[in-house]
């Protein structure tokens, strides 16, 4: 596998700059393509990444799903971004297109390969649960202080709001670690979901009018808004029927340094945290450093002066890395991946019976009725804030 990084955009400048500055960063030549279907008849491309607006996932899928079986160029994988789908019914159908490729598949889910994660979980579960028992919670958040694009914002393109957006990351990871090491994801099952949706923020007249100001008329948060604050409990069972709760937050309306990720697990004799805002690297800037805005210490960074945590390489931290360099060797070793389309149909499964319960303020068993045609009220454009 040659090392070409590929790029597809349906806007010809927005992919040669992605392009441009793609060999200014050195991670390879970079060529710009006005369709997938030119990008999978390149000889030197065998792997694709989707990483797009939700609302064109499956469009892109499909595309891929075409131009392999009509012999139009050739794959070895495919791995998508997070989430698989806007909802279950476009999740399953990522799944039937994919198989149908005869593609490898990978779910891009970076938490589970963060660093402070992996080797949490490999200690966690190596010294204190093979000694005192398996941990049975786990809780874990992501929160900043909103998108960058217009189209998150929208809970029609992006299938809903912050549940959609970020829980998707907090749910995996607390799965991740409350599954035994080399045991299948189906050793731990879940059984009810309860969870409440609310937007504590955007929704008020001034940051209405922000939104518009910053992202355009068509992020209209007075009529369409979509929830900036959702939090879940998923129980679970393992295999022995012994019960096990994750419980996830995650906000855009969160206001401090930046990106906060944060994990705890709690085990018969044991715990363990971390926070990635509790960083090794700190920076303090009087009120005399008056500099431009910018992410250049942590991602969505919210001040320029005072005592800041600094990420040396967040890439790193958040897993991306190390998620990216898995599914590559993966790839080319011909191996199906262990995160893969079926979980990230997994996820979604979950994600929706979040957005059931919080519509119907009641807990939910697991698997409801009616899964994959449920397009929650967020995604309909019909949800009310208050």
């Amino acid at each position: 596998m040659e090392d070409v990084l590929g790029i597809y955009s349906p806007n010809a400048e927005h992919a040669a700059a992605t392009a441009a500055l793609a060999r200014e960063l050195r991670v390879g030549d970079a060529q710009a393509f006005n369709s997938i279907e030119e990008m999978i008849a390149a000889p030197e491309i065998d792997c694709i990444w989707l990483c797009g607006p939700n609302h064109l996932r499956l469009q892109n899928m499909q595309a891929i799903c075409d131009a392999v079986q009509s012999g139009k160029g050739k794959l070895i994988g495919v791995a998508c971004e997070k989430p698989l789908a806007r909802n279950v019914g476009e999740a399953r159908r990522m799944v039937e297109l994919v198989e149908q490729s005869g593609l490898l598949h990978g779910y891009l889910e970076d938490q589970i390969f963060a660093p402070s994660v992996t080797r949490g979980r490999q200690i966690m579960w190596s010294r204190a649960a093979a000694l005192t028992g398996r941990p049975y919670l786990a809780r874990a958040a992501e929160e900043h202080s909103g998108p960058h694009s217009p189209w998150f914002w929208q809970g029609e393109l992006q299938g809903g709001g912050v549940l959609n957006d970020m829980m998707c990351h907090s749910i995996e990871v607390g799965r991740f670690m409350l599954t035994k090491p080399d045991a299948p994801r189906s050793s731990i099952r879940p059984v009810k979901v309860s969870a409440q949706i609310a937007s504590l923020k955007w929704s008020r007249p001034k940051y209405i009018e922000d939104l518009r100001t910053n992202m355009g008329p068509a992020v209209d948060y007075k009529n369409k808004p979509s929830e900036d604050f959702a939090r879940a409990t998923v129980n679970y069972v393992d295999e022995e029927n012994n019960p096990l709760i994750v419980e996830v937050t995650t906000s855009w309306s969160y206001v401090g340094a930046g990106l906060r990720l944060s994990l705890e697990v709690l085990g018969p004799e044991y715990s363990l945290a971390m926070n990635s805002l509790d960083s090794g690297l700190k920076l303090f800037m009087s009120r005399e450093v008056k500099g431009d805005a910018g992410e250049d210490l942590v991602e969505k960074q919210n001040a320029e002066q005072g005592l800041m945590p600094v990420l040396g390489n967040e890439a790193a931290e958040y897993g991306y890395e190390s998620q990216n360099r898995y599914f590559v060797q993966c790839f080319l070793d011909g191996k199906q991946p262990t995160e893969n389309f079926h979980d990230g149909l997994e996820v979604t499964e979950l994600l929706m019976t979040a957005y059931m319960s919080a519509e119907q303020e009641r807990t939910i068993a697991f698997k409801p009725d009616g899964l994959d045609s449920y397009v929650p009220l967020v995604a309909q454009g019909l949800w009310k804030a208050r």
